[in-house]
């Protein structure tokens, strides 16, 4: 089947006369394409969104909720054909894309939703008599830029609380991963959302659609998730109009496992922590230092664990790791590799393009890697590699340990395993990260704050956190 995706601008299904090709990851395979978005096709989407904007943003919460409850219903009610479209796009295992990812995406619109009609307002009575509320008004037009890792889960994470607070919404989704939105967009209207409210343009970044919605003058903010040298140049775009900014960017997480771990649950989470959609995913812990007393045998039973990942046919509800985005990312992070070997590192296994069987020898798979022997200033141990490759490094003491977590320009999010709850405590409080997991791995709750510190973000969103990201708070002072 080939798929031709449009973008969705204003309501309605538009096509621009450039074209550039979709590859499915595992194969090679090119099924379909998608249009280049030109500033032709920004300008249309920005101006739809804005027009929609009035109308939209003085809807009661309680009937943008109802909208966006259908659009959550349509999600759920198409999961097996998104959990397929998410494995074209992107190679992950079918296996990951299960009913609880589905209703994860559909939970980040419903969530927000009812937030929205149900958050409460602030109010500071002032001695004199006076009395002070507080009101949260839409910004206005919000630009969300995605990356193709996830892309369902990060669209609608971004999608839903912007719509519910009363923005309108331009989406520029990954070139690499357009499937996924697409069928969002035909879903947004099938749910009943209003022309314009919602608007899908497919493209690149630089010179391109991206590019061109970072500087529109129309949008009031951006909301990207992806590499952090791609949120420097966004961040440099949006300076001269002052855009509101939302960043979720790389990430180097550590995984900090101490002697005294619940062994087997450990080695479950320390597996998922690294290999979890190839590694391609900012949340990943691929730097593991392992308490010294604990270090032979668990590099002894990881690499075992590493060895026996059945890679293959994302299709094939078996395969547990399935195939990187792009020729050229597997080249990149193969790169990574290469040079860790040269500065003196060991690989333990794997490090290795993986060969496959047709239809699957034109596709990107690459074996799970384990390097043992890197210093924790050398550059696997210091740049986001995002692929299956991982460190694992003997620590002595709990201080030594938090240092080297703490060493990287990077601050999203870490791992710490142990029975000991005071030094779970103490060890997770030391992390200068947005999210630690205790004895777990990508854990979420939409209530709570999501992002990171250092080169890893700006800002936060979740729960009241996104109230920040998509309102403007508004004070009225009121002589009594």
């Amino acid at each position: 089947m080939a798929y031709e995706v449009s973008h969705f601008i204003n309501g309605e299904f538009v096509d621009s006369g450039r074209r550039f090709p979709i590859v499915y990851p595992a194969t090679g395979e090119q099924i379909g394409s998608a249009p280049e978005g030109s500033e032709a096709e920004i300008d249309q989407a920005v101006a739809a969104a804005r027009a929609a904007f009035a109308s939209w943003s003085r809807l009661k919460p309680s009937e943008r909720r109802r909208i966006l409850h259908r659009f959550a219903d349509a999600i759920e009610s198409h999961g097996d054909e998104l959990a397929r479209l998410e494995t074209l796009d992107v190679g992950r295992p079918m296996r990951e894309n299960s009913r609880h990812y589905i209703q994860r995406a559909a939970a980040n619109i419903r969530f927000f939703a009812d937030f929205a009609a149900m958050m409460p307002s602030e109010a500071y009575p002032m001695e004199n008599g006076y009395i002070n509320y507080v009101l949260r008004h839409p910004v206005g037009v919000a630009g969300l830029i995605t990356p193709w890792n996830v892309p369902l889960l990060l669209e609608t994470w971004k999608i839903g609380p912007a719509l519910a607070f009363g923005n309108t919404v331009v989406l520029k989704p990954a070139e690499w991963t357009p499937l996924g939105a697409w069928k969002l967009s035909q879903l947004a209207k099938e749910s009943g959302l209003p022309p314009g409210v919602f608007n899908v343009v497919h493209g690149f970044g630089p010179q391109s659609a991206g590019e061109f919605l970072t500087r529109h003058p129309d949008v009031n903010i951006l909301s990207f998730t992806g590499e952090t040298v791609t949120g420097q140049t966004i961040m440099a775009n949006a300076a001269p109009t002052l855009k509101r900014l939302s960043f979720e960017l790389g990430g180097k997480g550590a995984n900090i496992v101490f002697a005294d771990a619940e062994w087997d649950r450990m080695l479950d989470v320390s597996v998922r922590a690294a290999f979890f959609n190839q590694g391609e995913f900012c949340l990943a812990s691929p730097r593991i230092f392992v308490e010294r007393p604990a270090y032979d045998r668990f590099v002894e039973e990881f690499v075992q664990r590493a060895r026996s990942l059945r890679v293959g046919d994302p299709m094939d509800p078996e395969t547990q790791m399935g195939s990187l985005i792009a020729p050229e990312h597997l080249e990149r992070v193969l790169g990574f590799v290469e040079r860790a070997v040269q500065a003196g590192a060991r690989v333990a296994t794997g490090g290795r393009r993986l060969e496959l069987p047709a239809p699957f020898n034109g596709g990107n798979f690459m074996e799970p890697t384990v390097i043992l022997g890197a210093s924790s200033n050398d550059e696997i141990c210091q740049t986001e590699v995002f692929g299956p490759v991982v460190t694992v490094t003997p620590f002595d003491d709990e201080e030594e340990v938090v240092a080297w977590a703490n060493g990287t320009q990077y601050g999203l999010s870490a791992v710490v395993q142990t029975k000991d709850v005071r030094r779970a405590h103490r060890v997770a409080a030391a992390l200068q990260v947005g999210t630690v997991w205790v004895n777990d791995f990508f854990v979420r709750d939409l209530r709570v704050p999501f992002g990171g510190m250092k080169f890893s973000g700006i800002g936060r969103e979740g729960g009241h956190y996104s109230l920040e990201v998509f309102t403007e708070p508004v004070n009225i002072c009121v002589a009594v």
